[in-house]
């Protein structure tokens, strides 16, 4: 049973934030897109600035261009994707790549990096976790990078 996104009362004032989100499995993405701005601009962030890529393998390499930018740094940059297991093992190999390349980043830049590129069994899971208002992912991670945002600047003074 999946745990109901809770409303954030952490407020992002002052906050900027970038989104990297996947082209492929769009149905699903562009939900957790809309959701994941929506949730910033409640919570008051300065600023959303969203990239597109073409899939989640991509993902990675645009965020690190995000993540490594001095002037003007984001205070959190979000990550979305959906990857379905097919037949084979290509989804595995992209799932992991994508997780391990993320994790190398956030530790490396020192900035928060939101991983919700789902790795998902079927159809079934992607409109549970991207399509349902009460579950979706998108909404969640905008919400995690308000309180890693906030926790950052609270780390640095």
């Amino acid at each position: 049973m999946l745990k109901k996104a809770k409303q954030s009362k952490v407020r992002a004032t002052g906050c900027r934030f970038a989104i990297v989100a996947s082209r492929y499995n769009a149905r699903y993405v562009d939900s957790m897109l809309r959701s994941a701005r929506a949730e910033l601009t409640a919570a008051g962030a300065a600023e959303v600035k969203v990239v597109r890529v073409p899939g989640a393998y991509e993902v990675p390499v645009v965020t690190a261009k995000l993540a490594r930018r001095r002037s003007q740094p984001w205070d959190a940059v979000i990550c979305l994707g959906v990857i379905l297991r097919g037949e084979t093992v290509h989804a595995e190999y992209i799932g992991r790549a994508v997780t391990g390349a993320l994790t190398r980043l956030q530790l490396e830049t020192e900035v928060p990096l939101i991983h919700e590129v789902l790795l998902l069994e079927n159809e079934a899971q992607a409109r549970k976790r991207c399509l349902d208002r009460e579950h979706n992912r998108g909404r969640e991670a905008a919400q995690t990078a308000v309180e890693m945002a906030m926790l950052m600047r609270e780390l640095e003074r």
